[in-house]
């Protein structure tokens, strides 16, 4: 059996609860887990974590993360980092060792600015929309097989950005996700406020219009608690976008989509921190997940039937335009684009 499919076999539905056209049917666990790590909120809040640019010219796709704590610091696949010279997201799930440095993958969220408005990073309160981290995810999937890194593709996730932005109607002056989430903060919460997380819930699983869009599942209740508000501002995004009236999704859909999780394909890679990182290879499903202390610390699995020819001509022409007008004594273009790899790990 598959470290999955034991986390998997661990779980049962609970009684899903529905909020507009979003619909999240919680994963309990029989024997919840108390977390032996801190979030990146709590390492934040107690001083024991800081997160910032890998040098004063700083690297796009690389962060340094200080952790100070004896203990790890788990941070959450899509979670948004804010400040420094440009927002950006985590590429996937990371347990940081106790008392470590480490360089974490990420990916810009905010495409129009590159200078420092914060020596430090914020962590915010939620994680990049759920289409984004579905696309995501494949990117770091393919990167992680074919060169053993953990990058994305830059370029689509701004021409992603951008397809948002387009379709509810946004504008950024620094082109950042932060502004789309602003603008709708007030809807976003009342999705946040709709849902409860029950004593022994692990996970979730999302649907939208009745139409099953992820499933997210951690080894400790605890987690599962502090974390969910960020992962359902991920999900109402979506659902604010694609407002419809279709019916929830039933529960032999639920366990239709657990089941296709179960027999997707796994690769498996050294993780960055601890553990193993097991990245899912499927044309249905995108996701991985981060196995650690014997356990999955974190899956987050995505469908992948509702993103076929997601972005489209429109994204793309709009952000070359766009860069173009960022354009600045630095040459914002070339330390967007042509310097990425450049940049290197710092």
């Amino acid at each position: 059996m598959t470290a999955i499919n034991e986390a998997l076999a661990n779980i049962r539905l609970g009684e899903a609860q529905v909020f507009q056209n979003l619909q999240i049917t919680p994963l309990l666990a029989f024997e919840p887990l108390k977390a032996d790590y801190l979030t990146l909120d709590e390492a934040h809040e107690k001083g024991l974590a800081t997160v910032t640019e890998v040098s004063e010219s700083g690297s796009v796709p690389t962060l340094l993360l200080e952790n100070a704590a004896d203990v790890a610091v788990f941070l959450l696949d899509g979670e948004e980092l804010v400040g420094a010279k440009q927002n950006r997201i985590l590429n996937l799930t990371v347990l940081v060792p106790p008392r470590s440095r480490l360089h974490i993958p990420v990916s810009c969220v905010e495409a129009g600015r590159w200078n420092h408005t914060t020596r430090e990073f914020c962590s915010s309160d939620r994680a990049l929309y759920s289409k984004g981290r579905a696309r995501k995810a494949a990117h770091v999937s393919e990167d992680i097989a074919m060169m053993g890194t953990r990058r994305t593709n830059q370029t689509e996730v701004w021409d992603d950005i951008s397809s948002k932005m387009d379709s509810m109607r946004v504008d950024s002056r620094t082109q950042a996700i932060a502004d789309v989430f602003e603008q709708f903060s007030g809807s976003v919460d009342e999705y946040v406020g709709a849902f409860t997380v029950q004593p022994t819930q692990v996970g979730a699983c999302f649907a939208i219009n009745g139409t099953i869009r992820g499933v997210e599942l951690f080894d400790a209740s605890d987690t599962c608690g502090k974390l969910m508000p960020k992962l359902v501002r991920s999900y109402a995004l979506d659902a604010i976008e694609e407002r419809g009236q279709a019916p929830g999704s039933g529960e032999s859909r639920v366990q239709a989509f657990l089941q296709g999780v179960r027999s997707a394909p796994v690769v498996s890679a050294d993780a960055l921190g601890e553990g193993e990182d097991l990245r899912i290879r499927s044309t249905h499903i995108a996701g991985g997940a981060l196995a650690a202390r014997d356990r999955v610390v974190h899956l987050c699995a995505f469908s992948q039937e509702s993103e076929a020819g997601s972005l489209g001509t429109r994204g793309r022409m709009r952000r070359t335009s766009q860069r173009r007008s960022y354009r600045t004594s630095s040459s914002i273009d070339d330390l967007f684009i042509d310097g990425i790899d450049a940049a290197g790990d710092g």
